[in-house]
């Protein structure tokens, strides 16, 4: 498969961690309509954290300690994507439709220039449209559990409305809950369990909302990707979809790859909270100022 991951495992993120901590003051501003809530820690050069598919700031980067580990020695700035968290929740899909410009308005809003982009599962695709789209707002562009959107097929439209209604059923998340963990599948029970986890912290309509009409915007062409310039840099857990950054790879041989042994997408061994993942994110950017 072309893309970067499978439409059932993108937002298949920080199960259990789903704590919310109190040591960052929320701010909010206005993109494209909507209210998007944001929190800054520390002071250097910026650096803009993306979130994934129905996950929120704390779950991707405060709760594995993405957020203190940075902000000791640059200006971290993590948002709640539009649909989730504490962000606005709009029920029309065309208000998801320019998603991917989100954090330039962002940089804009805080006087921000260019900074270093973080984004992981479906936050990695953002940072690599963004990559393509507004190339001189990025010092570098890194993905965690992703290469980028490539490719949009007639068949991804179904894919993504197919996946709108599953939001809509008794067992919302199936497809993500359903995901095989290092080849172990979950049991019925299990997969209820996740499902009304995530359903929990979530508002279902809105994601639906998410999946219709954001992630055609978030596709690259082939030959834009070939033309980025900005530093790239890939980090996967070895039990992830690594098949697809060596193809990122192919076509972008610039990119460089970080593959965390005994790492999965989600969950408690998710790549993001390995120690490797934070390593290779200082040793990129220190090679990127």
């Amino acid at each position: 498969m072309r893309k970067s991951l499978t439409a059932v495992s993108l937002g298949l993120v920080m199960l259990g961690a789903g704590v919310r901590a109190q040591s960052f003051q929320d701010t909010s501003f206005e993109s494209n309509g909507i209210r998007i809530r944001y929190i800054e820690a520390g002071s250097g050069t910026p650096v803009v954290l993306v979130h994934g598919y129905s996950r929120f700031l704390e779950s991707n980067w405060i709760n594995p300690g993405v957020v203190a580990a940075l902000s000791k020695d640059h200006r971290v700035i993590a948002y709640d994507l539009p649909g989730h968290g504490r962000s606005g929740k709009p029920y029309e899909p065309s208000a998801y439709r320019d998603m991917a410009n989100d954090p330039i308005r962002l940089m804009d809003h805080l006087g921000i220039q260019r900074a270093h982009l973080i984004g992981y599962s479906m936050g990695g695709g953002i940072v690599a449209r963004l990559a393509v789209t507004h190339p001189e707002r990025l010092i570098t562009a890194i993905l965690g559990g992703h290469s980028g959107y490539r490719d949009w097929e007639a068949d991804d439209e179904k894919s993504y409305e197919d996946s709108a209604r599953e939001l809509e059923t008794d067992v919302p998340f199936r497809s993500l809950a359903s995901v095989a963990v290092a080849g172990v599948k979950p049991t019925e029970e299990q997969i209820r369990s996740v499902s009304a986890a995530l359903a929990a912290e979530n508002d279902v309509k809105a994601l639906a909302a998410v999946r219709r009409g954001g992630f055609r915007g978030l596709y690259n062409m082939r030959e834009e990707i070939a033309a980025i310039r900005v530093p790239l840099l890939m980090i996967y857990g070895s039990l992830d979809s690594v098949g697809s950054g060596k193809t990122m790879q192919s076509i972008l041989p610039s990119a460089k790859l970080v593959v965390i042994e005994g790492a999965t997408h989600g969950g408690e061994r998710a790549a993001v909270r390995a120690p490797e993942f934070l390593a290779a994110v200082r040793e990129f950017i220190a090679a990127h100022r």
